[in-house]
């Protein structure tokens, strides 16, 4: 039902309310990436375009918004921070001489290990309080309520 608040009663004192508590735990984690990704002067946005990159390869700025789901300008200004930092390159596109593709520096694929290895120890330490059959319920209930 489309605008239905779910509450979890209220003498329930170990669910509490369940979209706070979510929304408490997403926002912490949140915090501790942010946190995590100063060592780097990087913001965020700036990760998840190193990430796409590291992952996908080089590609042209309107493929990286739809990856991003950020609008092209928010994507220009995203790898202008991320160009002026040495960690990505604007390159001509084999294909289409009009065209250019964003590409990762080898700085910036190394940035981007050390930002995947930082966020996985932090993930590992984010769910250290779980025992491993919590994180496999866990994992299940959150791709049930993705998909």
């Amino acid at each position: 039902m489309a605008g239905t608040v779910f509450r979890v009663p209220a003498d329930d004192d170990d669910l509490g309310d369940l979209p706070g508590l979510f929304w408490a735990v997403a926002r912490r984690m949140r915090h501790a990436s942010s946190a995590a990704l100063e060592k780097w002067d990087i913001t965020p946005g700036q990760a998840r375009a190193v990430r796409v990159l590291a992952k996908h390869g080089d590609m042209r700025l309107n493929h990286l918004s739809e990856h991003l789901r950020i609008a092209p300008r928010s994507t220009t200004e995203v790898v202008d921070a991320l160009e002026e930092r040495g960690l990505v390159e604007r390159r001509p596109d084999p294909t289409d001489r009009r065209a250019t593709l964003v590409a990762l520096t080898d700085r910036g694929a190394g940035v981007g290990r050390d930002i995947r290895d930082a966020a996985s120890a932090e993930t590992d330490r984010s769910f250290a309080a779980l025992d491993p059959e919590d994180r496999r319920t866990l994992a299940r209930i959150l791709r049930t309520l993705r998909d």
